[in-house]
């Protein structure tokens, strides 16, 4: 079985369930699944967990993530995006680029959102999506979520002008939702009409691998040199390393001394546990009465 974490370019008009069958079929494994999905017609970095990275799948989804997409502003559609029905239209005034960029400032930090209608979220035992489909327009209970950073990279004016926006944000963010509110900051209805994500934790669009790519990798068998190990997945961590005497132990899920390094670790800090090789043997966390590192995941990928 193969044990790591492949990130993937999904192209466009595929659903992030499409990728992670392809996978499975090349791979001829069935234990995958994907960090966060991605809408069909949102293209870019998809990283897939397989064997025992599938433990670390909340892990990786907790990291931020980066987009790159355009906001049309003049034009407002039910699903907030380019695939939706037009629910409102006007006129554009004329834009101050830099009055844009105060709007896009006010928007960094934490912010709440309403997810829209055209979502996964269930309210009342169902999807909004399939309340949406009936016609019916529900509460929804508001969110919050933090931009890490908004900058505009582009701007193309017109009667439908068009901003091009690089976004660092947290987990949950709905960018179609952030753009719309940005839109009627401008004082203007908007959509939606690109989306690429470029980034989801330590995974780049550089280090990501095409589905086309996928099959010459399975034709040859190598799995190894597109697959990231979980230790490098988790790089971020602090790490503790153990002996190979002590790796049974750790496996058998048994405490570990902290011997108060790095400085300044708080309770609650999650450690890498390595083998003497490097090997990610273990997730710990510090426990908050006593310096001792308790399990929280064993990965057993010998």
């Amino acid at each position: 079985m193969l044990h790591g974490v492949l990130p993937v370019n999904k192209p466009n008009g595929m659903t992030s369930h499409d990728v992670v069958s392809q996978v499975r079929r090349l791979t001829r494994q069935k234990r995958i699944g994907h960090t966060g999905t991605l809408d069909p017609e949102v293209k870019g970095v998809l990283p897939l967990c397989l064997g025992q990275a599938t433990r670390i799948v909340e892990n990786v989804q907790e990291m931020p993530k980066r987009y790159r997409g355009s906001l049309v502003l003049g034009v407002a559609t039910d699903t907030e995006d380019q695939t939706g029905r037009v629910i409102e239209e006007a006129e554009v005034g004329p834009l101050s680029l830099e009055h844009v960029d105060d709007v896009l400032r006010r928007f960094v930090g934490k912010i709440h959102q309403t997810p829209p209608m055209y979502s996964a979220v269930k309210v009342g035992g169902k999807r909004l999506y399939e309340w949406a489909r009936e016609g019916v327009e529900v509460e929804r209970p508001t969110r919050e979520v933090v931009i890490h950073q908004l900058e505009r990279v582009g701007f193309e004016p017109g009667d439908r002008p068009r901003l091009d926006l690089d976004v660092w944000c947290s987990k949950g963010t709905y960018v179609r939702t952030l753009f719309v509110d940005i839109g009627r900051e401008l004082g203007a209805p908007a959509h939606l009409s690109a989306l690429v994500r470029t980034q989801s934790g330590p995974f780049s669009l550089h280090d990501s691998w095409s589905l086309e790519a996928l099959e010459k990798v399975a034709e040859q068998g190598d799995w190894n040199k597109v697959l990231v190990s979980i230790g490098e997945t988790l790089s971020h961590l602090p790490a503790v390393t153990v002996t190979d005497a002590d790796r049974k132990r750790v496996e058998n899920g048994v405490p570990l001394p902290w011997n108060g390094k790095p400085l300044g670790a708080e309770p609650g800090t999650r450690f890498r546990i390595l083998t003497e090789s490097g090997q990610c043997c273990a997730l710990y966390r510090l426990m908050e009465d006593q310096p001792v590192l308790k399990p929280e995941k064993v990965f057993r990928v010998r």
